[in-house]
């Protein structure tokens, strides 16, 4: 179900993509009296607005109904994986498909806006650079313009409302533990809010994979390459001062996707050195353990 839930959601956000930059397209917003004005009138028809919206809708019912139909066969699990937790889902039921289907969906929207408010942090300073400010306004908004600081703060405080809300179903229908109390589950939804800081990891790493072979492989003077050289530039930043060129090879890339994901590992499993056993072979106390944020979740649902 992995890689179908991938395709499917990777086909439903370039949907939402196209709908939602449609809002600042020149065209849609031209007056009749202009000649974009007339072709947005002869190009647009009534339902436009609305038939992308209706597509990703059919495509989340359809991949719920699917999964149902399989599910009279295998009763398999499907897993919504929101980083601090996994929720099994069993497919034995459709209104549980479709909460799945849609929920399955809006972590990945989740995710592609987080990306977005990373790389709105990260953009050059200078215009001529900029390649990705249309991209931002048309998905972001009016936040595109707000600073950075408050911009990072975003998914913390909405990914936490968000989590909050959506576990109330969740336990209702018996897929989460019911945490004793108002302040457990307002707990566990900051954990989560916490935790989605993490899903910048992949975007972090392939910008800095991408930076490292561009450095050696010449792929024209695209500005979307600018870009890249811009933001890994600012990612690169602390580690400019140690010697990590040899000869023409510039190495501080690797060292930067490295670090990137230790810490992100170390943030979200935690650090348990080293791990003993007694002569029995019973697992004793580690020497040092240092709780991630998995283990802060699993601690406040008890």
């Amino acid at each position: 179900m992995s890689l179908i839930d991938f395709i499917l959601n990777l086909a439903a956000l370039l949907l939402w993509f196209n709908w939602w930059a449609a809002r600042t397209d020149p065209l849609a917003a031209a007056t009749p009296s202009t000649l974009a004005g007339t072709l947005r009138r002869a190009g647009k028809t009534s339902g436009s607005r609305w038939h992308l919206p209706a597509v990703i809708a059919g495509l989340l019912l359809t991949r719920a109904l699917f999964y149902w139909l399989i599910g009279g066969a295998d009763r398999g699990l499907a897993a919504l994986n929101v980083g601090v937790i996994s929720v099994p889902f069993r497919n034995d039921l459709f209104w549980r498909m479709l909460l799945y289907s849609v929920l399955s969906f809006g972590v990945a929207l989740t995710v592609f806006y987080i990306w977005l408010i990373f790389l709105s942090c990260l953009k050059p300073a200078r215009a001529e650079l900029d390649s990705l400010r249309g991209l931002l306004r048309s998905q972001l908004g009016r936040v595109e313009y707000w600073p950075w600081g408050f911009k990072l703060l975003l998914p913390l405080l909405c990914v936490t409302a968000g989590w909050w809300l959506v576990s109330w179903p969740l336990t209702a229908a018996g897929l989460l533990p019911a945490p004793g109390s108002v302040g457990q589950r307002t707990e566990q939804a900051l954990l989560v809010g916490v935790g989605s800081y993490l899903a910048g990891k992949v975007l972090i790493g392939g910008a800095l994979a991408l930076n490292f072979v561009s450095s050696y492989v010449y792929f024209g003077r695209h500005p979307f390459w600018h870009q890249l050289d811009e933001v890994s530039r600012r990612l690169l930043a602390p580690l400019r001062r140690l010697p990590l060129r040899i000869g023409k090879v510039d190495l501080a890339p690797v060292l930067g996707i490295g670090l990137v994901f230790f810490l992100a590992h170390f943030v979200e499993r935690g650090v348990r050195i080293p791990a003993r056993t007694d002569k029995a072979g019973r697992p004793q106390p580690s020497w040092v353990e240092i709780p991630g944020l998995v283990d802060l979740y699993q601690r406040a649902s008890k």
